[in-house]
């Protein structure tokens, strides 16, 4: 969005050539109903607008649509207006005039972040849990505990835990809950970052570091300062980029790219992994000395198939939210469909079970989920899999990966059959963007 109509269509032409549906907007109020209207991945969005201007519109979005990765476009002369901007929660600044490789480049950033991110309403307080967190089983409860003593503390956090059990959530939960909680809130998540570009983004740089530098700018950690920076994927970055972060931890201090005067920060820090960093460390892949930095207060998060019975709490949770956002009256689950969903083994957690509920809630003909309105991929994989705590012939990890392939093969088949092979409204429905759906398409030979 952007009040100079032609700055609008550059940026749409060029994103529609790399694949997006982009809709427009030339001021805040327009934008927001853009948003209510569509399913929007990634918001673009100038600092200087007529009726809304773009700080009143980020303020709107991370109020109401949380999660949602806003770009801010500004002039030279309010880059600190941009860094105001960012402390807020948006994701990343483009100065004008900016190189197209350069909004490329953070765009695609900000989509893969936007593609692995849980959806942005979360459940009341109180709603079978606690925190925005679902979760009423022994081991959910013991994490409340631990959120409990620790969110109002200094301690660095690590927490753990398979792709899709809700790191993020716990995260948020811990800054929520303590005395920094109308402080800066800054999330990286760095398996989506390239390694090369890591340092940057965490420490800033300095005009004319690199090529492309052409003003300096803060990183994620100058941006936190005084507030709570949340690292995901943590096992992601390079040996070399671990002791720079080891001198943070311990020193409070950092050079930015390219720069000579050391800064000074005070940022509490919370990480988050799926990968076991212990195994790294005999790996030689990631420093002894930095994971005993970081597991002050280590929070493990139990796979979903691990608690099954906050699964029947779970379902209950996502058919209410998208009953709503969908339009729909779904009442209820038949008993024969309720029984396969307690009995799969869930290899994409937390995250796999919300995307089947949209799924199922979308595509349900009547006002009741049945075991035909399952994925059949679902239903054949709750027949076939082992049962928890047995051991199939093929290891865990090519079930879970065969399991996942084939979900993700027969969800994008349906969606194709219900949009009549339009690819756009396809990828609108599945709440990913064209271009991730177009590479899954091919991946499963679904291009014809």
């Amino acid at each position: 969005m952007d009040d100079e109509v032609n700055m609008v269509k550059v940026l749409a032409a060029l994103l529609g050539r790399e694949g997006y549906d982009v809709h427009t907007a030339y001021n805040g109020a327009e934008a927001l109903v853009v948003l209510k209207e569509h399913h929007v991945d990634i918001v673009i969005s100038d600092l200087k607008m007529p009726k809304m201007d773009g700080m009143s519109l980020l303020r709107k979005i991370t109020a109401g649509f949380t999660d949602l990765p806003v770009i801010i476009i500004t002039a030279h002369g309010t880059v600190d207006s941009a860094v105001e901007a960012l402390k807020i929660g948006a994701f990343d600044y483009i100065t004008k005039p900016f190189e197209r490789d350069e909004i490329r480049r953070i765009v695609r950033k900000a989509a893969s972040v936007s593609d692995t991110g849980f959806s942005e309403d979360l459940p009341e307080p109180g709603a079978g849990g606690r925190y925005h967190i679902v979760g009423q089983s022994q081991s959910m409860k013991e994490i409340y505990q631990i959120i409990d003593r620790v969110s109002d503390t200094p301690s660095t956090v690590l927490i753990t835990g398979e792709s899709g059990t809700g790191k993020e959530l716990v995260a948020r939960a811990v800054f929520e809950n303590s005395h920094l909680s109308r402080a800066p809130y800054i999330r990286v998540n760095c398996a989506a970052i390239p390694h090369e570009l890591i340092e940057s983004e965490l420490f800033g740089y300095e005009k004319g570091a690199f090529t492309g530098a052409v003003m300096s700018k803060p990183g994620k950690f100058e941006l936190a300062d005084d507030g709570t920076l949340f690292l995901d994927e943590i096992g992601e970055i390079s040996p070399e980029m671990q002791v720079k972060l080891l001198r943070v931890l311990q020193e409070g201090e950092f050079d930015r790219v390219g720069g000579i005067r050391t800064h000074k920060v005070n940022v509490r820090l919370i990480t988050a992994t799926n990968q076991d960093l212990k195994a790294l460390i005999e790996k030689g892949r990631f420093r002894e000395d930095l994971y005993y930095r970081l597991n002050v207060v280590h929070i493990k998060i139990p796979p979903l198939r691990d608690r099954p019975e906050d699964i029947s709490l779970l379902i209950d949770h996502f058919l209410e939210k998208f009953n709503r956002r969908l339009g729909r009256n779904i009442a209820g689950i038949q008993e024969a469909a309720m029984k396969v969903l307690l009995e799969y083994g869930w290899p994409g957690n937390v995250r796999e079970l919300e995307n089947v509920m949209e799924r199922c809630t979308l595509f349900c003909d009547g006002d009741t989920i049945k075991t035909e309105d399952l994925p059949d991929e679902l239903s054949h994989a709750a027949q076939t899999t082992p049962g928890r705590g047995s051991i199939g012939v093929s290891s865990l990890k090519d079930q879970v990966r065969a399991a996942t392939r084939g979900l993700e093969k027969g969800l994008i088949s349906k969606a194709l059959e219900q949009t009549g092979g339009n690819v756009t409204r396809a990828a609108r429905l599945l709440q990913i963007s064209r271009k991730s759906l177009q590479n899954k398409m091919k991946e499963f030979g679904l291009r014809e």
